[in-house]
């Protein structure tokens, strides 16, 4: 794990006779750390934080496809505004139900950051995007996630991956761009601006989780990030149930609820939890998989035709993962 991701301290060990307890030398023995220097609480071993964070991204895959099917019977603002209040109800049951103490108030903006990333500005501004743009389409451009949330994750928290990360990175958002490009025919639209947003907006509110994950719960920095939002989304549903249409069907409820328990929720819990053991530029790269899972549901669930050049995608798309995974991020 790198520097940023934990604090260590080096300590001189006075080693004993066979069968004598081994005790740290007086001169040099390391004081109690402090909780924050403990390190990541919750966290899991690396191998365990990687499956976490492939569970998330397996959440993740299937947000677009759900939109679509809630997008059947409700209109973008319904869709966005109950999907929180619903995940709000479990996350603060969860929250209530364990007596969980407020965040300290010095990790309240960074919790707000999630909220305006993840709660309120990436599905907002997918959902909007999705109403002029393919679901497969959008899968492939939101396949730049990956990159930009490890550019974040540098700047936020001072993490320094090496050059073979970076390259591997690039060479896969390379593919992410030519396979958007190839099936926008080079001329982006208004879905494609929206989708570009959502990107900058998501990858800020994944590094302040993933930095708020190393001192608190996965599943409460996002049951927070909810609670906050609620003023907000609690509004937002009323208004727009009374401006949009509603048609409840098996696909615009199963659509929603997945969105509320499955992306905003359970997802988020695992993709933090994952990102507090391995880091947040490594996790990041797990992401480069989640728009190949989502053309395959795309074909699945919505009978969307897998373009031709998807095959191929995948093959260099999870190349560029097994590089990322082998290097320090």
């Amino acid at each position: 794990m790198r520097d940023n991701d934990s604090a260590t301290a080096t300590a001189t060990i006075a080693v004993s006779a066979p069968g004598a307890p081994v005790t740290a030398a007086p001169e040099t023995q390391q004081s109690p750390k402090a909780p924050e220097a403990a390190g990541p609480a919750g966290s899991a071993p690396a191998g365990r934080g990687a499956l976490l964070a492939a569970l998330g991204v397996a959440a993740f895959s299937l947000t677009f496809p759900a939109t679509a099917w809630a997008l059947e019977g409700m209109g973008p603002w319904t869709v966005v505004m109950l999907r929180s209040v619903l995940a709000t109800m479990l996350a603060g049951g969860a929250l209530a139900a364990f007596r969980v103490r407020l965040p300290e108030r010095r990790h309240w903006l960074g919790i707000a950051v999630v909220t305006g990333g993840v709660v309120l500005g990436f599905p907002l501004l997918t959902t909007l995007a999705l109403q002029t743009s393919t679901t497969s389409h959008a899968a492939v451009v939101v396949g730049l996630l990956p990159l930009t949330t490890a550019a974040f994750s540098a700047v936020r928290t001072g993490a320094r991956p090496s050059r073979t990360f970076w390259i591997a990175s690039l060479v896969g958002a390379a593919v992410v761009i030519g396979f958007a490009v190839q099936q926008s025919g080079g001329a982006p639209g208004r879905g494609d601006l929206l989708l570009f947003a959502s990107l900058l907006v998501c990858a800020a509110g994944y590094t302040e989780g993933g930095r708020l994950a190393r001192h608190m719960p996965g599943w409460q920095v996002m049951g927070w990030a909810l609670v906050l939002a609620l003023p907000v989304t609690v509004t937002g549903a009323a208004v727009a149930l009374s401006a949009e249409p509603l048609r409840l069907t098996a696909h615009s409820v199963g659509g929603l609820l997945w969105l509320a328990f499955g992306s905003q929720f359970l997802g988020m819990v695992a993709w933090y939890r994952g990102m507090a053991a391995i880091g947040i530029s490594k996790a990041s790269q797990l992401q480069l998989a989640q728009p190949l899972l989502t053309l395959l549901w795309s074909v699945l669930l919505l009978g969307e035709r897998l373009p031709p050049a998807a095959p191929a995608a995948a093959l260099a798309v999870l190349a560029c993962i097994a590089v990322t995974q082998r290097t320090r991020g």
